[in-house]
């Protein structure tokens, strides 16, 4: 099994989120669960990357050659993967995967986590993406999402679609019990 995991390339304002990254990466190895990411070493994808090679993990990089300089690839990878864009970079992380984490990040994750999530939504794949909800830094988004079903723009089982846990025990429990839904995206007035 490999997981792609999204999440910022700078480590923000607190420790615990480059802490909750190593220890990812480390979880996801010790458990024998390959990695996919943005192959950048700084941040918390480096972390991650970090935590999962020393407890000799498999970490596969995917890195768009425009900024290989910018964000600066991660050298010490089982495998990094030079693409020529950010949509090549998304679709190939998402291939190679088996299911999506999310961890703190910014404009960049979010991007990355809602798009696979709406790709699920749709249908083109029935892999679970999921939030590792570090230190409560999604708690003002799933507010906002749940508002975003009261107010019908959102099905409760779309919604429903997103894993979330606050550990990284827990998340991988409910991420190799995900079922996708047998809903389609689009309904009739009459079938909400």
């Amino acid at each position: 099994m490999r997981l792609c995991v999204f999440c910022g390339s700078s480590e923000g304002t607190d420790p615990v989120y480059r802490e909750a990254a190593t220890d990812l990466g480390r979880v996801l190895a010790n458990d024998g669960i390959g990695i996919v990411f943005g192959g950048g070493r700084v941040g918390l994808m480096g972390a991650v990357a970090d935590g999962a090679l020393s407890a000799g993990g498999e970490v596969i990089g995917v890195h768009p050659g425009s900024l290989v300089d910018i964000e600066i690839a991660h050298q010490g990878l089982t495998d990094l993967r030079i693409v020529s864009s950010m949509h090549e970079r998304k679709a190939l992380m998402a291939d190679l995967a088996d299911g999506f984490i999310g961890l703190p990040g910014g404009l960049g994750t979010f991007e990355e986590l809602l798009e696979v999530w709406t790709w699920g939504q749709l249908g083109h794949h029935r892999k679970p993406v999921s939030l590792l909800n570090v230190a409560g830094f999604y708690d003002g988004f799933l507010m906002f999402l749940d508002s975003v079903v009261e107010r019908g723009f959102v099905r409760r089982p779309h919604r429903d679609m997103l894993l979330v846990a606050e550990e990284p025990t827990s998340l991988l429990r409910r991420l190799r019990s995900y079922s996708a839904p047998n809903l389609p995206k689009l309904v009739s007035k009459d079938q909400t």
